[in-house]
């Protein structure tokens, strides 16, 4: 590891999962400041600069590997912490658009917990490295600099409105709501390109108390996905176990199914989708929190890799792109982008010519390849608004929902469809000939018809028919043999 001399200044604007993360990789050649309007938690708690931390949020396997690398020891943190390293398929329930996928032995995993709790650990990391600082409760006002070069921000502390603090390189991390492109188009760079694509998603969220003894069983995820296929709007329901021992559940609606705020059409909502295991599941549960709605959820790209961007700045996170929620995308390509930026540092530290432009390339492959799963599914919801899919995209979807079909039935393409959606491949994965051998030869003969939930999980949510008057048909055994596979009577 190479560091920059004399050591420079960065500037993060923005204490965001991504802002941190990119403090951490900075903080390897130049001292940093986070400038962020909240005030920070020392602890797991909400804040009003990250409203959606409200929802569901699990962390993939490809980010969590990536932020690894970048805060070694970060996984036995988020565990010690309270968060679940839940193995994929293994401690999944997930019924796709084409239907059940089996709880085979690990191919991936992700982390499930509370976004409050993901983000205090990593925040509690990264400012205690050397040369890290926050300025709290501030707003960057501007940029500073020409259209050739950003040499620090303009800011409004508590103390003093327009303070100037210089930097050698800026960083945008302040989320969909930023104003980079009004910032830059003052310093004369203008023409900065924008797509988006909008499903009218609406997600609503609520907390319930796990039954007694789910915890102990290691009580899997539990997800219903909508079928973009079909020309309805597309709802799907999801419980996450968090720390606590809580069952934290969202549901979401397309434009003309969306969810409302209503505690009473909580459940309703939840049983009335394609299958209705989740809100069984939640049925009779103690609700811990009131039902938190989120709107405002489309795909949105900033293409700032395809603009000549002043030397000393850069984008990361949700500034360059948003994507539906429901994938479950932006952390992991922030992670999986600032490892990139890591390289270019390392190679030649913040003096190499054009840093700030080499860095959002370095970027962009991770925002492309979540941006084409997100809007190629979020598109043919009805009433959905946007860029259309690209000439040839049909042929694609095809092989793509050929090769979900063959992942309800061969453990390979279980393997190859969570290596991709765990953003731990690029889709090219997909097109390797092993892979393709078989999708050309998947079929759903032998999918599963019920969810796969063990015995033991099924007694110990009460869903044993008598007590809670179900009528999904049990899965048998309560184990997952030697070979990683679960035998289920259908």
């Amino acid at each position: 590891m190479t560091q920059s001399t004399p050591l420079r200044h960065a500037v993060i604007i923005g204490g965001s999962m991504a802002g941190l993360l990119a403090a951490g990789v900075l903080a390897e050649h130049a001292t940093v400041t986070i400038i962020d309007a909240d005030t920070l938690p020392d602890s797991p708690a909400p804040r009003r600069g990250l409203p959606q931390a409200r929802h569901v949020h699990v962390m993939w396997s490809g980010g969590a590997r990536a932020i690894e690398e970048i805060l070694p020891g970060i996984t036995e943190e988020w565990t010690a912490a309270g968060a679940i390293r839940r193995s994929l398929p293994t401690d999944l329930v997930t019924m796709t658009a084409q239907g059940w996928i089996p709880r085979c032995g690990e191919k991936q995993f992700n982390i499930s917990c509370s976004r409050d709790l993901l983000d205090s650990v990593v925040r509690r990391r990264v400012i205690a490295l050397p040369g890290v600082t926050t300025l709290q409760r501030s707003r960057v006002r501007a940029l500073e600099g020409t259209a050739a070069r950003i040499t620090g921000v303009r800011v409004d502390t508590p103390e003093e409105e327009g303070r100037l603090i210089a930097a050698d390189v800026v960083v945008d991390a302040s989320g969909r709501g930023s104003r980079a492109r009004a910032w830059l188009e003052k310093l004369g760079v203008s023409g900065v390109r924008a797509a988006g694509v909008d499903s009218g998603l609406v997600y609503a969220t609520r907390i319930f108390e796990a039954p007694a003894g789910a915890h102990e069983l290691g009580f899997p995820i539990v997800n219903v996905q909508s079928d973009p296929r079909v020309p309805v709007p597309g709802r799907t329901a999801t419980i996450v176990p968090i720390e606590n021992g809580q069952w934290q559940a969202t549901l979401s609606g397309t434009r003309g199914g969306q969810p409302t705020n209503d505690p009473e059409e909580f459940i309703p909502f939840a049983k009335s989708i394609r299958h209705p295991i989740v809100g069984e599941l939640l049925e009779g549960r103690k609700p811990l929190t009131d039902v938190a709605v989120t709107q405002g959820t489309a795909n949105r790209r900033i293409f700032f890799e395809k603009t000549d961007l002043p030397d000393g700045f850069f984008a990361v996170g949700d500034s360059v792109a948003t994507f539906n929620p429901l994938y479950g995308q932006g952390m992991t390509v922030a992670a999986r982008g600032l490892l990139a930026v890591r390289s270019l540092l390392r190679d030649g530290g913040l003096s190499r010519p054009g840093f700030g432009n080499a860095a959002q390339r370095a970027l962009a492959p991770q925002v492309a390849t979540a941006w084409e799963l997100a809007t190629s599914q979020d598109i043919q919801y009805p009433g959905a608004t946007g860029m259309r899919p690209k000439p040839g995209a049909g042929l694609l979807d095809a092989y793509v929902g050929r090769l979900m079909t063959g992942a309800t039935t061969q453990e390979p393409l279980t393997a190859a469809f969570l290596e991709v959606i765990t953003m731990t491949s690029p889709p090219t994965h997909w097109f390797r000939p092993e892979v393709m051998w078989r999708v050309l030869r998947a079929s759903a003969r032998g999918a599963l018809k019920a969810p796969p939930l063990t015995a033991a999980e099924r007694t110990v949510a009460g869903l044993d028919g008598a007590a809670r008057g179900t009528t999904t048909p049990a899965a048998t055994p309560d184990t997952v043999d030697p070979a990683g596979r679960a035998d289920h009577a259908l």
